[in-house]
């Protein structure tokens, strides 16, 4: 078993590979938003992020969904209306920070 250390460095790791592939800056943008509201679905991620850049909500619902499955730092939410929420997991908001910045 892997000791709560071990496993952020990994965490730290997939994150960092992750965003080396951000050409655009909008990976980088989804996660500050995070970091920012701590828990947004991806209506409200697809509304904020349509301000700087042009994007689909497949696209960032696909983005959402390698963040909470391969990264492994956010959890889900779901609603009495059955629309998801996505927070980043607490004990992973410092990493993000210190990869990612938050104006």
């Amino acid at each position: 078993m892997r000791s709560p250390s071990e496993i952020k460095r990994v965490i730290e790791g997939r994150l960092r590979s992750y965003l080396s592939r951000d050409r655009t800056g909008i990976r980088r943008e989804v996660l500050r938003l995070f970091v920012k509201t701590r828990s947004i679905t991806i209506a409200e991620l697809v509304f904020e992020l349509q301000k700087q850049f042009t994007v689909t909500f497949h696209a960032i619902a696909s983005m959402v969904g390698i963040i909470a499955s391969r990264i492994g730092i956010l959890h889900s939410i779901r609603n009495p209306d059955g629309v998801n929420s996505y927070a980043l997991k607490e004990k992973y908001v410092e990493i993000v920070i210190g990869i990612v910045g938050v104006c």
